[in-house]
Parts: C-alpha cells; sequence; structure tokens
C-alpha cells in the first residue's frame, strides 16, 4: 500500500515539474498531450494534469486519447526486437531478462485470459499497468498485433473512463 501511495507523489511530482518548466513553450493543451505519451503517466496523468490545468474536459480527454495510443503500434511492432537486442549485450542483458521474467512469469494466466485481460491490465489504473506495459507485454508474448491492438485501445477507453470520474469529478470537486 505505501508503494502505491509513493508511486503517486512521484507521478504528481513529476506532472508539477513538466508543466512549471514547459509552460513557457508547450499550450497547456500540447503539455497534456506529450505528458500522455509518456510510460507511466500516460493517460492516467495526462487527464489529471488537465484537470489541474482547467483544460476543458473534451479537449483534455481528447488529446489524452490521442497521446496514449500513438507510441503504441511502435510498442507493439519494436519491444521485442529491441529486448533481443538488449540480450546480446552483456550491459544490457540484465535488464531484458527481468523483461523476459516479469511477462513468463504471468504467460499462463494472460494466454488463459487473452484479449479480455489485456483489456482489464490495460483499462485499471493500478500502478505498474497501462497502454505501454500492455504493448510490452503482448509484443514479448508475440500476440497478434491487430487483436493486441485493438485490446488496448478499449483499455485505454475504459482507463479514460474511471480517470475522467477521478480527475474531472472527484479532484475538481475537492480542488
Amino acid at each position: 500500500m505505501a508503494f502505491k501511495f509513493r508511486e503517486k507523489g512521484i507521478m504528481e511530482s513529476f506532472i508539477t515539474f513538466f508543466t512549471a518548466h514547459f509552460e513557457k513553450f508547450l499550450s497547456r493543451e500540447m503539455m497534456v498531450f506529450f505528458l500522455s505519451m509518456m510510460p507511466v503517466i500516460e493517460l492516467r496523468g495526462g487527464l489529471i494534469a488537465a484537470s489541474l490545468l482547467k483544460v476543458n474536459y473534451i479537449q483534455g480527454l481528447l488529446y489524452c486519447l490521442i497521446g496514449n495510443i500513438l507510441p503504441i503500434p511502435f510498442v507493439l511492432f519494436f519491444f521485442a526486437k529491441i529486448v533481443e537486442l538488449m540480450e546480446k549485450s552483456s550491459f544490457t542483458r540484465p535488464l531484458a531478462s527481468w523483461f523476459r521474467k516479469k511477462v513468463d512469469k504471468h504467460k499462463d494466466a494472460i494466454d488463459k485470459v487473452d484479449f479480455w485481460g489485456l483489456v482489464l491490465f490495460v483499462g485499471i489504473p493500478l500502478p505498474g499497468t497501462g497502454a505501454w506495459t500492455g504493448a510490452m507485454v503482448a509484443s514479448l508474448l508475440k500476440m497478434n498485433r491487430k487483436k493486441a491492438f485493438l485490446a488496448i485501445g478499449v483499455g485505454v477507453c475504459l482507463a479514460a473512463g474511471i480517470m475522467s470520474l477521478l480527475s474531472y469529478g472527484l479532484l475538481g470537486k475537492l480542488i
């Protein structure tokens, strides 16, 4: 439980840092878009940032959805190849091995639930889940890319619904 709060604090700190340092160069909407493209931050952090920056809900949601989905085809196509290259270097082999072990540990469960498992993995906003992680897992498991992209897209929409309620609903009422 303490880890979740710690991670949330790091994410909020990063969003604050990012917006404070880039507000001179980027519009509020573009900050939301770029935050949503980043691993770990993704749509979840983007919607929180949009709410805090007082971006119109519909605009914020669209920028977050596009920003979160845009890198996913690249991750699906190239992540497994990158891990294979990493395995060839003694310097990066431990990280590549860590990725493989994490995925292999949950391979049977993921294979069993397939499409809907990936949807829920991406869609339920918990630490360590999201579109980037889902795409990495799908890439390493050599899942059908079209099916994986569709599942990730549905999961991102689910996360958008949950985070909309939290960031514009609950958070919006508190601020």
